[in-house]
């Protein structure tokens, strides 16, 4: 089985520092919808994996979360695709969560529900937790300049060395097809 795992905020829709609170606020990143359908034509399973602190701090309500990735679902289904699974964390750091990112309870219920390892499958993400959590689990990270890639770049952690860098999630698409 082909299986990628995505971040959702950054990598799949725009970020904001404010947070995405409302399915009003959510817009894909250019591009990310097309590439997600051509996964999908190519074979792939796709799975995203999103911290979603926003639930805890009561930014907004789960319904409200499941309402955004209708929204999602909706527009992937004009491009004529589907994601296979969308797993999200609402707890903040704080709560020391195994579920968060970093934290591999994600990528666990991923393996879990379709019964494969993701050991060297690819991970798309736009920031250190999702490379770490990538790496945790022997996956392939990417990193993408969009959403919260450009500050992940600049602390030029030693957890990014070896990890490739792209535009976006397109551009990544491409590569792997």
């Amino acid at each position: 089985m082909k299986l990628v795992v995505l971040d959702r905020d950054g990598v799949v829709n725009e970020d904001s520092d404010a947070y995405i609170k409302h399915p009003d606020e959510w817009h894909p990143v250019p591009g990310s919808l097309e590439a997600i359908a051509k996964l999908k034509q190519a074979g792939w399973t796709v799975a995203v994996a999103t911290n979603q602190s926003g639930v805890r701090r009561g930014y907004y309500s789960r319904e409200t979360l499941h309402a955004m990735h209708m929204k999602f679902v909706a527009l992937l289904a004009e491009q004529g695709a589907q994601v296979d699974w969308i797993s999200y964390s609402p707890y903040v750091a704080e709560d020391d969560s195994p579920c968060r990112k970093p934290g591999t309870g994600m990528l666990q219920a991923i393996e879990n529900r379709f019964g494969v390892s993701l050991a060297g499958q690819p991970m798309v993400g736009d920031t250190l937790a999702d490379i770490a959590v990538a790496k945790a689990k022997g996956m392939s990270p990417y990193l993408v300049k969009t959403g919260k890639g450009p500050r992940t770049l600049a602390t030029q952690d030693p957890l990014l060395s070896g990890v490739p860098v792209y535009d976006n999630l397109l551009t990544v698409v491409e590569v792997l097809l």
